[in-house]
This record gives structure tokens, C-alpha cells and sequence, in this order.
């Protein structure tokens, strides 16, 4: 048997994928077998052939692409902005994985600026029952009044402590399929085309809404200005715009430079957060307020998923 993980990403993510991959190869079991399968729509020949450099006898590496039709009804408009700057349909590449891959029942999703901390087979081995998916609730809005505003108003979502972050998700393939989960997506998009700070996270929230196991907070570590760190986390996740090769005093950033340093993309890291000047970062902040801030254009909206389910169920 062998644990199945998957990652999305788009050609530019390389490295931090490599390096995640790495942290995951160093604290895997040598009598498990992995299998890692990184969702594209197009890398170069040579990230292809880096990432699969990576491959050892119990850690297998595969590289699938995308159908341009999976994602046509998928628009490329304000409302799947990823964090209000750019565009990438890779962030909706998640959703389809328990069809992709029917041979699967169970199987790990992990966002590419993640670092594993400790066997991933941990993870795989959690028993969640019944529900959809597992996952860990989204501490970064815990302490900012607008995005808090957002799942009450805007989500429909009580209590905001409900809402999950979907970066580390836990798939139940099996039920995702049995219940059609992408008909309903598909649905929703085309029908509604919510306006949403955070398009693929909402779909995942909304559409399994009561049935979503919550994960201890140590396997989501996220960096946050207004808590502590969480002592020994199982995965570290860089989350909206503070990363490691942006800032250099993030919180939990030892953990990334811990592995990035034995990659062949160290030099190239460190060069990019180098330039990565003082006026890139206070425009990465300001980037934080722009997503909290369209929250008050979203709640005016007459099309909301909590005006949407005082009249219509968007659950499964």
C-alpha cells in the first residue's frame, strides 16, 4: 500500500515545492511506501526533471497535467483574484483530486509552502470518520475584526472558529466521488460565481459544511503576528504573504531555511529574499488589508453565500 500525497502548483513554485517535498522525504518512514503526484497545467522540462530527481525507492514522484476542460468553467475574473493579486488557477486544482484519481480512497493534500515536521504517514493514519475531509481551522482570521466580519456576514459560517483552512486537507476520496462533490462545485460556480476572498477555500467550506473533521491546530502551524508560536508543529504552512524567502523574521521561518539549505535552490532563495526590498514587503502587508478591506464590497453584494442559503442548500 502506498500513501498518497498530492500538491498543486504552477511552474514558478518549484522550488518552495522542492523544498517541501524535501522535508517530507527527510521525516518519511523507510518501510512506507509514498507516492507524490504534483498537479500542473504546464512546468518546464527542467523543474520536471528536479522535482523528480527527488524520487527514492519509497518515495515515488509523479507529474500530472491538468485538463485545460476541468477548469473552463472556472472564470478568470475579481472573484478568483487569489488573495485580491493574482490569478492562478491552480488553486482550484484541490477540488479535483478524489476524481482524478478513483484508484484512491484516502489521500493527503498539502499547499506547496508547507514544511513536514514529522512523518506524513500521521497524518494519513488519523481516522476521521464519515466526514468529507480533515482539516485544521483557519486561525489567521482569528484576529482580524474584517475577515471575522467575512465568515459571519459573507460565509454564512457560525461560528467563524468553524471555518477551516484548506493548505493541508485530508481527503475521504470515496465520499467526495459518492457525493458528487464537483457536479456541486461546477453548479455553484456557474450559477452564482460567488465573489470570494478566498474562492477555493469557500467552495470547501460551504459545500461540506458540517462535515469536516477539525484537525489539532499543530498540523497547520501558520504564522501569525498575534500568537505564539505553536510548539513543535507537525507541518509548518506560510500562509497569505508571509514567506520565508520574502521576510526574513517570519514566524516559524527557521523551519524552511532548515531544509532549504540542503537543496540545490538555497542560493536562489536567498537571493530572492535579498531583493525582496523593504517596499515589496510593506506593499505584502498592505496586500493583507486590500483582501480584509473587499470584504465590506462583498457584504453590499446581492449575491453572498449567506443571502444564497437563507433560501437555497448549498451543502452536500
Amino acid at each position: 500500500m502506498t500513501i498518497p500525497i498530492f500538491y498543486t502548483i504552477i511552474d514558478n513554485y518549484t522550488a518552495y515545492a522542492y523544498v517541501s517535498i524535501q522535508s517530507l522525504i527527510d521525516h518519511a518512514d523507510s518501510n512506507k511506501d509514498y507516492t507524490i503526484t504534483l498537479l500542473v497545467q504546464t512546468l518546464s522540462d527542467k523543474h520536471r526533471e528536479s522535482l523528480k530527481s527527488l524520487e527514492t525507492n519509497n518515495i515515488h514522484i509523479n507529474i500530472f497535467h491538468i485538463d485545460d476542460k476541468m477548469v473552463r468553467p472556472i472564470h478568470n475574473n475579481d472573484a478568483n483574484y487569489l488573495r485580491g493579486q493574482f490569478f492562478t488557477m491552480s488553486i482550484f486544482y484541490r477540488l479535483f483530486i478524489p476524481d482524478l484519481f478513483p484508484q484512491y480512497n484516502k489521500a493527503i493534500y498539502l499547499d506547496a509552502d508547507t514544511i513536514i515536521c514529522t512523518d506524513i504517514a500521521n497524518l494519513y493514519d488519523i481516522d476521521f470518520g464519515n466526514n468529507m475531509f480533515a482539516s485544521c481551522p483557519d486561525l489567521s482570521i482569528r484576529f482580524m475584526p474584517l475577515l471575522q466580519k467575512y465568515i459571519k456576514k459573507c460565509q454564512g459560517i457560525f461560528p467563524p472558529e468553524k471555518y477551516i483552512n484548506d493548505g493541508v486537507i485530508l481527503f475521504n476520496m470515496k465520499a467526495f466521488r459518492d457525493k458528487k462533490f464537483v457536479d456541486k462545485f461546477y453548479y455553484l460556480i456557474k450559477k452564482y460565481n460567488f465573489d470570494d476572498v478566498d474562492p477555493d477555500q469557500a467552495y470547501m467550506n460551504e459545500i461540506c459544511e458540517d462535515k469536516i473533521y477539525h484537525l489539532p491546530k499543530e498540523w497547520d502551524a501558520m504564522p501569525n503576528d498575534n500568537m505564539k508560536e505553536i510548539a513543535n508543529p507537525k507541518i509548518v504552512h506560510y500562509n497569505l504573504f508571509f514567506k520565508p524567502w520574502h521576510f526574513a523574521d517570519v514566524q516559524y521561518g527557521r523551519y524552511f531555511w532548515n531544509i532549504a539549505k540542503e537543496t540545490p535552490y538555497y542560493k536562489q532563495l536567498k537571493e530572492q529574499l535579498d531583493a525582496f526590498t523593504d517596499e515589496d514587503r510593506k506593499k505584502a502587508r498592505a496586500g493583507l488589508d486590500a483582501m480584509a478591506n473587499k470584504v465590506n464590497k462583498i457584504v453590499d453584494e446581492d449575491v453572498t453565500w449567506a443571502k444564497v442559503k437563507k433560501t437555497t442548500s448549498v451543502k452536500i
